[in-house]
């Protein structure tokens, strides 16, 4: 499968899967920081800490290209978090590029970072450690043949990083079976006898789990397992010309892949982010910075800007045949801005009658007299 998927994947345009892993996005940079790390490795880690640095962070001299926005810092103690026996707790706003951090490492630390629990509601202890089979089962009795292993399992038995997602939607019954994963380092089987019950972890195996700030109140972790993390907050990008320069890198690759020729236009970009900065901090209002009473609910993430901007360039072209306007950004707008309450509508209606003639230039003008496109 990864072959067909490498095939069609060097420029982004012709891949059989929407999303291709990092390792198989990056493959190329991958094998060139393998072929030319020279620094000592942890046990079981494919790329030494500085080459793993090197491929999150970017290496404008040796044409590694910058992968994650943020602290380097941040991924220096990630990196040594998950080089000794304590897993790695990524914490931070929705849409700070959590999962994104975690990919990254995961593809230069194992080659893999398919290895993901997604947490939920529904996630169960099967889908973190091991399910079975239950014809084998029926038919066999348990046996290896009949173990369908999950991906804890897996990373342990190979030595590789698992993804931990969103894991404080989970139970708190189905978290806490991490405790003795991460504490033994073994996952015990009791339906199969002899050595097969026992699957210890090597070298290479730990854990990378996300929780957004926002969720810490759906099922707070137990103080057992947090003993067993070291914690990282990942921050929302400080500056406006970071993430235009994100927003505009990312867009332009999905609107490539969804068909559209012209790039985004970078005036509606600017306008589109500034705006998603404004209402996220509350800038503007009548204190100035900070949360004012009209900051949405919804997040007014980065990566809500990035789909916003995907949906606003696909608006203009497939319905006019150009790059998507002002105009667009207001139409695309509520789907993000009232979502989880239908204050937030009124608040961005507001925000738009309000604020926006404050600030200079056309394009700001266009968004401000776009406003009654915004939907009731």
């Amino acid at each position: 499968m990864w072959d067909e998927i490498r095939a069609g994947a060097p420029d982004g345009d012709a891949a059989p899967v929407q999303r291709p892993p990092a390792e198989v996005r990056y493959a190329e940079e991958l094998a060139a920081l393998r072929a030319d790390d020279r620094d000592p490795r942890p046990p079981g880690w494919e790329l030494s800490l500085r080459a793993a640095r090197r491929f999150v962070i970017g290496d404008v001299d040796t044409g590694i290209s910058r992968k994650f926005v943020g602290n380097p810092s941040l991924v220096d103690r990630a990196l040594v978090t998950l080089a000794t026996s304590r897993g790695l707790m990524l914490v931070g706003e929705p849409g700070t590029a959590k999962s994104l951090l975690s990919e990254l490492i995961a593809a230069a630390v194992s080659g893999d970072s398919t290895l993901t629990v997604q947490g939920g509601a529904a996630t169960t202890e099967d889908q973190i450690k091991y399910g079975w089979n239950y014809a084998l089962l029926v038919a066999e009795g348990p046996s290896t043949r009949s173990l369908v292993p999950a991906p804890m399992l897996r990373g342990m038995a190979e030595g590789r990083l698992v993804r931990f997602e969103e894991i404080t939607r989970c139970p708190l019954e189905v978290q806490d079976s991490l405790l003795s994963l991460l504490s033994e380092r073994v996952v015990a089987i009791p339906e199969l006898t002899g050595p097969d019950g026992m699957v210890f972890a090597r070298q290479g195996f730990n854990v990378i789990a996300t929780a957004n700030t926002r969720d810490r109140g759906v099922n707070e972790m137990s103080a057992a397992l947090k003993r067993r993390f070291n914690f990282e907050t990942v921050f929302p990008i400080p500056d406006l010309d970071t993430e235009l320069a994100l927003v505009e890198a990312e867009v332009t690759t999905l609107l490539r892949r969804s068909g559209v020729e012209p790039p985004p236009d970078r005036d509606v970009l600017e306008v589109l982010v500034g705006t998603f900065r404004e209402l996220r901090t509350g800038a503007g209002e009548k204190g100035g910075s900070g949360a004012g009473p009209d900051r949405p609910s919804a997040v007014m993430s980065t990566a809500e800007a990035v789909s916003v901007a995907h949906a606003v360039g696909v608006r203009g072209w497939f319905l006019r045949g150009e790059p998507g306007s002002a105009a667009d950004v207001v139409a695309c707008l509520a789907g993000t801005a009232a979502k989880d309450s239908p204050e937030d509508l009124a608040r961005l209606r507001r925000y738009l009658e309000q604020q926006v003639p404050r600030r200079p230039g056309p394009h700001w003008k266009a968004l401000h007299d776009a406003r009654h496109l915004l939907a009731d």
